[in-house]
């Protein structure tokens, strides 16, 4: 395996040891991103034995963590009983952007119609600043970009937890698994070119709108925006089918989508 490699599971190693996780989910959190990095091509084999070596463990986590990305439809069984990366079609992916804007759009409705807190609305807007100032250089650099989807992931996550519904909670989760379903999924694409910047403007008013409409308890002008919200990741999926070769630089897990 790349060097490269090692060194991500190291990284990933040191932060699930910060935040207390054991060594079976720590496995699973590394083959989960490897797949979604695209550091598998499509129709590998996933050698139990292999990746243990590689990963410093013994088999036995390994074993669970490819049963657990089997039930998240990353990888698929075998007729040996072993377990390969799963392709994926663009209808997959992008039904799984679209489920993503019916389920954000359930949070930000039952939080409009619930009445906004005074914390959280701070916390939202605490993020449209940190987001306007990230947008503003042209052209952005990388760092403004990092900072832009650090701040991005945020406003997401505050929203959903703000619903105090579980069930979303979890269903959300679990959709997030799937190659580029999470909020911040088709943003490397976005900030690939500077043109693109234009879009990363779109969205983030769009976030502005968002949170105007849930501090106004208008929830079903909300939930109208967060879906319309995703049509944004969806047009930049369709220009990433359109510039594969470009795309597959910036986001690797792209090639495990295939067809147009």
């Amino acid at each position: 395996m790349p060097s490269e490699f090692q060194k991500r599971y190291t990284e990933i190693l040191i932060q699930c040891t910060v935040r207390g996780m054991s060594l079976q989910e720590t496995v699973l959190l590394q083959l989960r991103e490897c797949i979604l990095r695209g550091e598998f091509e499509p129709g590998r084999r996933l050698a139990e034995q292999q990746i243990a070596e590689l990963l410093g463990s013994s088999r036995t986590p390994v074993r669970a963590a490819l049963v657990t990305l089997e039930q998240e439809g990353l990888v698929q069984a075998n007729d040996t009983g072993g377990f390969v990366v799963r392709q994926f079609s663009v209808r997959e992916v992008t039904d799984a952007i679209a489920v993503r804007g019916l389920l954000e759009g359930m949070a930000v409705r039952l939080v409009a119609e619930h009445g906004l807190s005074r914390q959280v609305s701070l916390d939202l807007q605490s993020c449209l600043d940190e987001g306007d100032v990230a947008l503003a250089p042209n052209p952005l650099s990388m760092d403004d970009y990092a900072r832009y989807v650090s701040m991005n992931d945020r406003f997401h996550a505050i929203i959903l937890e703000a619903s105090g519904n579980r069930a979303l909670q979890r269903a959300v989760a679990m959709n997030d698994k799937l190659p580029f379903a999470p909020a911040s999924a088709m943003l490397p694409m976005q900030g690939s070119m500077v043109k693109d910047r234009d879009w990363m403007l779109y969205a983030h008013r769009q976030h502005h709108m968002l949170l105007d409409a849930m501090r106004r308890g208008e929830g079903a002008r909300a939930q109208a925006l967060a879906q319309e919200h995703t049509e944004v990741a969806q047009m930049n999926m369709r220009q990433a089918l359109e510039r594969r070769s470009e795309a597959e630089q910036v986001m690797p897990a792209m090639r495990l989508v295939v067809g147009r």
